[in-house]
């Protein structure tokens, strides 16, 4: 029963807020917050009445396996339950996972060439295309805020920002280093060479998550330029903002308006100092843990693309698809995501107790 007994709480929770919610003259921010947590934990009270009703069906049960005439029946019934109440039990505590408040928040996604030179920049450039391929079949609006493009195509540097639904949730996984191994288009000799990216994943912030003072910010303004140091206008629209306390440094300059690409900057600023807080926070809390799947460490080598036999291996939780041109597109990385969310999510159990 020390599962019943862990969710008397949490029963005791839903009522009261059901109560508090019926009551009305609520302001509206109080009543908004009062009805996440209610849809939060409707999952786990649902759950709960699920496996109640199943353990109290059980006991019905074998209380009619000393009638001669429905002792049958009352078996196979109990058979049926004894699968079930365990089932029950995985989706009650599942549902017990603690939330991270930043799964439903859109994401900046950041990738960077690494080790490899033109090669590296090819490949960001492909990993570009990947999330680009995978926000679309999600019906995620894709939108490319700042980019830095190599000679030969592909990018030194390119930020993203991914708006949708549990966009957070899906994408944070895959912070870390990317390793690509292949021949390189401009190698003649056709050896297999290996280059690297890094992507971040950061989520992205509103304005109720980070208060910033203006007087802790230095904003300067330059001439925006193009590929190979060409001007794109003949106006400072280009922005650079510095968050004095932090030193956190954000440059915009996409937009031909000055005014735009300050929004934007200080749209990035929010995200990053946000960003900043929730490791700082995390460190705390896992600092007797590191869990290698949701860690997000964007100097851990997590996966590897071999071209030569279009193969893509996740290095954190073991799993290889032999499928690379499918997962580049997009189209079976979710197969690569929903094995990094089930071993989060029995890593984060193991540590739960029942």
């Amino acid at each position: 029963m020390a599962l019943i007994d862990k969710l008397a709480p949490l029963k005791a929770r839903y009522e009261e807020l059901a109560a508090l919610m019926a009551e009305g003259g609520l302001p509206g921010d109080k009543f908004v917050k009062l009805s996440t947590e209610y849809a939060e934990l409707s999952p786990v009270i649902e759950a709960t009445q699920a496996y109640e009703s199943a353990l109290t069906e059980r006991d019905d049960l074998q209380t009619l396996l000393d009638d001669k005439e429905m002792k049958a029946m009352a078996a196979e019934e109990l058979r049926a339950l004894d699968d079930k109440i365990p089932q029950l039990e995985e989706q009650i505590k599942l549902a017990l996972i603690p939330k991270d408040e930043a799964d439903a928040k859109n994401a900046i996604l950041e990738i960077r060439a690494g080790t490899g030179g033109d090669e590296a920049a090819l490949f960001a450039g492909d990993l570009l295309e990947m999330y680009k391929g995978y926000a679309g079949a999600r019906s995620w609006k894709f939108e490319v805020v700042e980019a830095s493009i190599s000679d030969i195509g592909g990018y030194k540097e390119v930020i993203v920002q991914i708006q949708g639904t549990n966009v957070f949730e899906r994408l944070k996984y895959e912070s870390g280093v990317h390793r690509v191994q292949r021949v390189p288009k401009t190698e003649s000799g056709g050896r297999i060479h290996t280059s690297a990216a890094t992507v971040a994943v950061l989520p992205e912030a509103e304005d109720v998550d980070v208060h910033i003072d203006e007087k802790d910010l230095r904003i300067d303004t330059y001439r925006s330029q193009g590929a190979g140091g060409q001007h794109v206008n003949t106006t400072d629209s280009a922005v650079r903002i510095t968050h004095i306390p932090t030193g956190i440094v954000v440059e915009m300059q996409e937009e031909r308006s000055q005014h735009k690409n300050k929004d934007k900057a200080m749209s990035m600023l929010r995200t990053r100092i946000y960003d900043a807080e929730r490791q700082r926070l995390a460190d705390e809390r896992a600092a007797d843990r590191k869990s290698q799947v949701g860690s997000g460490d964007r100097s851990e080598r997590i996966r590897t693309y071999n071209y030569p036999q279009s193969r893509v291996t996740d290095h954190r939780i073991n799993l290889t698809l032999y499928k690379l041109d499918e997962v580049i597109a997009g189209e079976a990385l979710d197969e690569i995501v929903e094995q990094l969310i089930a071993e989060d999510h029995a890593e984060r159990l193991a540590e739960m107790e029942f």
